[in-house]
């Protein structure tokens, strides 16, 4: 989710859920420990708890880096080892780690030993010709007897050459029963399913198998798939925030981040797949896309596009 998961949208997100647990995109160990940190570990406390996803390969830096996800307050640091696009294979993490397990192992220990805060991986259920359950189980074994309690399996295996990282995303079959053995051999580990998770009820389903349910790319082409989530397992009595409510609610953010310079299109991008499915979905996603682009736009951008989804479910509720 590098690019997607910014600030903006994990504000946006918290509006419509409370108690989902969020993560920040991937963010490369060298630009923790070399780089404006505010930029990739800034965030707003509403957007607890927050997860930092982590990409590298080198122990003590990863052990510094869990250090400072403590000091900025994470709820968790979250080594990924699944992304297979060829930008991360070049600095030797993601998903080509799986090739090397004791090298994993390796971080995990350094990283468990730097931090109280909990210490996961997410990863892949093979890649290349590396795709048999008796591989992922002695990898799953490596990390437990180095002190991880909680991994996170893309139930897809990723092939390192020949396919995009949108091809890995879609080509290779989802393994959901290669997930749910896992469970079965590692009943002392919190076994958390992601992939091809569309809505809360196939989350449920997978819940009855497995000890979590990561949603992503769904949760951001269509975020209203959350709203439910809070009653649904975290027994919040409250009400449903309305899609209308989470736009007036997400409105003094921007406008408070606009007036520190912060350009519109940043956070409207973010908001197109708000009303999909919903009367007026391609009037908002339109106006969005063309006004939040246009020089001096600001917020009442998002009080038009808002004006057309209304009327538009208005001349619905009337027809």
């Amino acid at each position: 989710m590098m690019d997607w998961t910014d600030r903006h949208d994990r504000v946006f997100l918290r509006l419509i859920s409370r108690h989902t647990r969020l993560y920040t995109e991937m963010v490369p160990v060298g630009a923790i420990l070399h780089g404006r940190r505010e930029r990739f570990l800034g965030y707003d406390p509403c957007e607890q708890p927050l997860a930092l996803q982590v990409g590298g390969a080198e122990p003590g830096e990863l052990a510094a880096c869990a250090q400072i996800a403590a000091e900025y307050s994470f709820a968790e640091i979250n080594l990924n080892i699944g992304c297979p696009s060829d930008r991360v294979q070049k600095g030797r993490f993601g998903a080509c780690l799986m090739a090397e397990p004791a090298l994993v192992a390796a971080c995990v220990e350094a990283m468990i030993s730097a931090t109280q805060i909990p210490v996961t991986v997410k990863t892949r259920v093979g890649i290349d010709d590396r795709d048999s359950f008796d591989h992922l189980r002695d990898f799953t074994a490596r990390l437990r007897d180095a002190g991880l309690q909680t991994l996170i399996v893309h139930a897809r295996k990723a092939w390192l050459s020949g396919l995009s990282p949108k091809q890995n995303r879609e080509v290779p079959p989802l393994r959901y029963d290669m997930v749910y053995r896992l469970k079965e051999a590692f009943p002392e580990l919190e076994i958390v399913l992601n992939g091809g998770i569309l809505s809360l009820d196939q989350a449920d389903d997978h819940l009855t198998r497995v000890d979590g349910v990561m949603i992503g790319r769904a949760a951001y082409q269509n975020p209203y798939v959350l709203a439910e989530a809070d009653r649904r397992f975290f027994a919040d009595p409250r009400p449903v925030p309305s899609r209308e409510e989470v736009v007036r609610n997400l409105l003094p953010y921007v406008r408070a981040q606009m007036a520190a310079g912060m350009p519109l299109k940043s956070m409207t991008r973010h908001i197109l797949g708000l009303f999909n499915g919903q009367p007026g979905a391609r009037s908002w996603r339109r106006h969005l896309s063309e006004a939040a682009y246009r020089p001096g736009a600001g917020p009442e951008v998002i009080d038009e596009a808002l004006r057309l989804v209304l009327s538009a479910q208005g001349a619905r509720r009337a027809a």
